[in-house]
């Protein structure tokens, strides 16, 4: 290959093609229009703030850096150049419109509403005040816009966006594929599919609809970003911080969001390590802090700290019932309170009840959940029995698909189950040491069965409870 060079690699450059090339170069000016074209929204901000420090102003080079801004997720620098353009006495209304995005990728969202009611009735400014309703849980005006919704692109896709952040994904995906039909050049749309699926647990499908978009858009931030979360669920950490390093690898520095979702899901790849540095800051910046945050005190024994983080959160997705639930749950055990298990068992109905979850497998998990609570384990076996196969070496499930089967005194079943269990912090339980005794004395029933598992206890705090059996 290197014999076959044709182009030289040091000199050979004759002085008619320098000065052909100075000539070229010489003419070559960037224009704002090609930057936009290639979406090279950094490229057209610094084109624009350069001309505006050299006096050379493009038109409307004050709206153009707003937009560039607000692509490049700078929310901040575009709210204050749309800011400054409200106060000019020959603004344009639409402007106002434009304001109010941003105010709403801020978070700003009684703002938002504010500034979108100053803008001419438009399509856009009704896209706005639609998820401004969603936010504001009002469902009268929710409706309202909705109706307004026209069988347009932009209107459809603002529709799936609503069903997908109200968990109703496979709506979402209706939409998108329709959308896709009528449109096959519009490859972003596989990015929403490949999220939806994600959403709805079929991981391996997500992946598939998203390796199409990635061959075209190679270095899509969020493209990249889900499918580190797809190894994540599908194979392990490792597996999922490798690929997270692809986009570690083309994040720029002007792109904040991709960095506090590069921060975020680090955490959540390695187990947890870093959350206390990382994952307070981001509570009500990226929605799935503050419920990874309360995972991992749970993880950490600390169910008070989980319990004051969760407490007043409202849940509105099935992830939100099931974690307070969990911390319900666990805070009723702690410290002996019906009240609390009550509310975990209501929320783990709600949740295994409802028609979207009632056949995933969360779903049954609370449904097995909540009738562990109420100690109706015959039912608690037919829906662990459902998911078992899902679950083959996990610990924690495993402890309870064991307590159940005992419950009911197939105590043979429970012990084989109970002796998968690797868990350190489970063997050394007391209910699990006191079920595994209760089992061997039912299966066994001789001397040496009960003096082996009196011998465990004897090593531990446990020794005065084994009377008790």
């Amino acid at each position: 290959m290197i014999l076959s060079r044709i182009k030289p690699a040091v000199g050979g450059e004759t002085p008619v093609s320098i000065s052909e090339k100075k000539k070229k170069n010489k003419t070559k000016v960037p224009r704002l229009e090609e930057y936009l074209q290639q979406r090279d929204y950094l490229g057209a901000l610094t084109l624009l703030e350069f001309q505006r420090s050299i006096g050379e102003k493009e038109e409307h080079a004050d709206l153009w850096i707003g937009f560039c801004a607000f692509h490049l997720g700078d929310y901040k620098r575009s709210m204050e150049e749309y800011k400054s353009l409200t106060m000019k006495p020959e603004c344009p209304a639409d402007v106002w419109v434009y304001l109010a995005c941003v105010l709403f990728f801020l978070g700003l969202y009684k703002e938002a509403e504010e500034a979108a009611s100053k803008a001419p009735v438009s399509p856009l400014q009704n896209r706005l005040l639609f998820h401004l309703a969603h936010k504001f849980n009002d469902e009268k005006k929710l409706m309202g816009f909705h109706q307004n919704l026209e069988d347009v692109t932009e209107d459809q896709l603002s529709l799936a966006s609503i069903h997908y952040m109200r968990s109703h994904y496979q709506e979402a995906i209706d939409i998108y594929k329709r959308l896709l039909l009528q449109n096959r050049d519009f490859l972003a749309l596989k990015v929403y599919v490949a999220l939806c699926y994600y959403k709805l647990d079929y991981y391996d499908v997500s992946q598939e609809v998203l390796a199409v978009y990635l061959q075209s858009i190679p270095d899509s931030t969020i493209a990249l970003n889900l499918k580190a979360c797809n190894h994540f669920r599908l194979y392990n950490g490792k597996a999922a911080e490798a690929e997270l390093k692809n986009l570690i690898d083309i994040s720029s520095c002007s792109f904040e969001f991709a960095k506090e979702l590069i921060r975020h899901n680090l955490v959540v790849f390695r187990g947890g390590e870093g959350a206390l540095q990382v994952l307070p800051p981001l509570i009500d910046v990226i929605p799935e802090a503050r419920l990874n945050l309360v995972i991992y005190y749970l993880r950490q024994d600390d169910v008070q700290e989980a319990y004051n983080l969760i407490q007043d959160l409202v849940p509105t997705t099935p992830q939100e019932y099931i974690l307070k639930g969990v911390v319900n749950a666990a805070l009723g055990q702690e410290i002996g309170s019906r009240d609390h298990l009550k509310i975990a068992q209501q929320f783990f109905q709600l949740v295994g009840g409802s028609a979207s979850e009632c056949d995933t497998i969360p779903g049954r998990q609370c449904m097995a959940s909540c009738f562990f609570l109420l100690r109706q384990f015959e039912d608690v076996l037919i829906y662990l029995n459902s998911v078992k196969g899902y679950f083959y070496n996990d610990d924690t499930f495993n402890f309870n698909y064991a307590q159940a089967k005992a419950a009911l005194g197939n105590y043979k079943e429970a012990e084989e189950i109970f002796l998968l269990i690797q868990s350190e912090k489970i063997k050394n339980d007391y209910v699990y040491l006191s079920w595994l005794a209760r089992c061997c004395m039912y299966c066994h029933n001789n001397d040496s069965a009960v003096w082996l598992i009196t011998e465990i206890f004897m090593q531990g705090k446990f020794i005065f409870q084994l009377l008790y059996l």
